[in-house]
């Protein structure tokens, strides 16, 4: 993809496949689930070319990057240990570098800012806004008694268990069904029902996606989910080790970005923390957020444009 370089590189002993393009500033892009550095394919040839160096790498777990075996391998400092630890190798005239990431890559980006501000210039976050610290209740045990049993990162808990149905479903099918998610809502995945869509339906693919696009991810998730999936089952273990930043503040400059279709938009609690002041409170320097109207979660794809666009016009301030 137009002179995209690809490398593996070895981070603290993991080896990182890592895609990269252009010479300038540095920008880090993280990516989620069920995603890849591909997920970012528009973003890195965009900002390449108005002047900055993209680094896009495969999360542990993903795509060419190893998997470590073990379920306690992938909790946050681990994979911010992986970025930090990247950075070093392809990154190491840089004292500070700018952020983007989506879905899980946000999460990771917030723990980022909150672990090392001193290595982030300012960071542009899409789809899952800052959680701040609960002493409350653990995450999974509130999102349980919100959603239930069928909730898909209820679901995800138990190993091997949904690993197992989506064997079943097809690797290619699951690619399609999480990519073409729209609804506004929370996402259930009830036992043996996959998602709720008869075998051998027609999944009809948004322009923004291709044939081609799905091959690709479909290609790196034949080897199975369970390394993504393994984040989904450090969150509550994720809330324990965090335990030390409660009521911590993000001291860098952000900007927010979110389509309102996007099914984390509507998560308990979310649009008001968003939008009436508590997401401030906690991210003092937050700068701008910006709800795209009939824009759904995988909006690095959906309005890869726009995205670029709002990504060059915010770290063009720094």
């Amino acid at each position: 993809m137009e002179d995209i370089q690809h490398r593996i590189v070895n981070v603290n002993g993991l080896n990182m496949h890592v895609a990269e393009k252009g010479e300038g500033p540095v920008i880090l892009f993280i990516h989620g689930f069920p995603e890849l550095w591909y997920s970012w394919r528009h973003q890195i040839i965009a900002l390449a070319s108005l002047g900055y160096r993209a680094i896009a790498p495969d999360l542990r777990g993903f795509g060419d990057t190893d998997a470590p075996p073990s379920v306690s391998s992938y909790t946050c400092f681990h994979v911010v240990g992986d970025l930090i630890g990247l950075l070093d190798v392809v990154a190491s005239d840089r004292d500070k570098v700018f952020v983007v990431g989506h879905d899980w890559g946000a999460l990771i980006a917030w723990y980022l800012c909150l672990f090392r501000p001193d290595k982030v210039k300012a960071l542009v976050n899409l789809s899952v806004a800052f959680n701040p610290w609960n002493p409350k209740r653990k995450p999974l045990e509130g999102l349980k008694a919100v959603y239930g049993d069928d909730y898909y990162m209820i679901r995800f808990q138990e190993p091997g268990e949904i690993e197992a149905e989506f064997a079943q479903i097809g690797t290619e099918t699951v690619v399609k069904e999480f990519f073409t998610y729209r609804t506004p809502g929370p996402l259930f995945l009830p036992t043996g029902k996959g998602f709720g869509h008869p075998p051998n339906a027609e999944i009809v693919l948004p322009s923004w996606l291709s044939e081609d696009d799905v091959k690709n991810y479909t290609s790196k998730f034949e080897k199975g989910f369970t390394g993504g999936v393994n984040y989904y089952r450090n969150i509550n273990v994720n809330w324990e080790l965090t335990a030390p930043w409660a009521g911590s503040q993000i001291k860098v400059p952000v900007k927010f970005i979110v389509g309102d279709l996007d099914l984390t938009y509507y998560m308990p609690g979310r649009k008001d923390y968003i939008h009436k002041g508590g997401f401030k409170r906690d991210v003092p320097l937050l700068e701008e957020v910006i709800v795209m109207e009939g824009v759904g979660h995988f909006i690095n794809g959906e309005k890869a444009d726009a995205i670029s666009e709002h990504i060059y016009n915010f770290f063009q301030k720094f």
